[in-house]
């Protein structure tokens, strides 16, 4: 479990295929504190550590079919910044909002704009999830938790301070730019119970 407060960044060095799977090499400053078979959010991604380089700060995980479905992990090519974050620990503080590491869907930028020194990002996202967004809720945007605000009938929007923006990797989007998204899962069980 993570809580969407984004701790580092990791830089793709290379990536290759093996069967269905992706096996991506990353190096980050994190990587001295890291263990193998530990569950690492890159991007909103839940994914294990199955290898460490500790003298070249680098690390290694590998990415599923379904992974590979469900997220923007494919669109990732090296050099690219990766957002990290540990899993949370259960005495610490709950700064942003629970989330699983477990994306549901890519929403795609359609809009990037300034507002008094933050910076708005609007999003299109499948009709189908809508009733998952709400006015002011939390949402987990490439690992990130923030806040919905002017959600419309495939669109919403998020405002990002300067501090976000340097310390996450906000600043690579463009518009047409894939991110993964994960909804806040009390709305996912709250529909659930719903449709039954």
């Amino acid at each position: 479990m993570f809580t969407g407060i984004i701790e580092n960044t990791a830089r793709v060095l290379r990536m290759e295929t093996r069967g269905k799977n992706k096996v991506l090499w990353l190096e980050s400053a994190l990587t001295s504190e890291l263990k193998v078979d530990q569950s690492l959010a890159h991007n909103g991604i839940c994914l294990t550590i199955d290898d460490l380089l500790p003298t070249d700060n680098a690390y290694r995980i590998t990415a599923v079919e379904e992974t590979l479905l469900k997220t923007n992990l494919s669109e990732w090519k090296p050099g690219d910044s990766i957002n990290l974050e540990r899993a949370m620990q259960m005495n610490g503080r709950m700064d942003g909002h629970i989330v699983q590491g477990h994306v549901d869907q890519v929403a795609t930028c359609v809009r990037i704009s300034e507002n008094n020194g933050s910076t708005v990002f609007t999003f299109s996202l499948g009709v189908g999830y809508c009733p998952l967004i709400i006015e002011k809720g939390s949402i987990a945007i490439n690992g990130i938790s923030l806040t919905l605000f002017d959600v419309g009938d495939h669109t919403f929007s998020v405002a990002i301070i300067p501090y976000t923006m340097e310390h996450t990797n906000m600043h690579q989007l463009k518009t047409g730019s894939l991110v993964n998204i994960e909804f806040d899962v009390i709305g996912k069980y709250i529909q659930r119970i719903q449709r039954t």
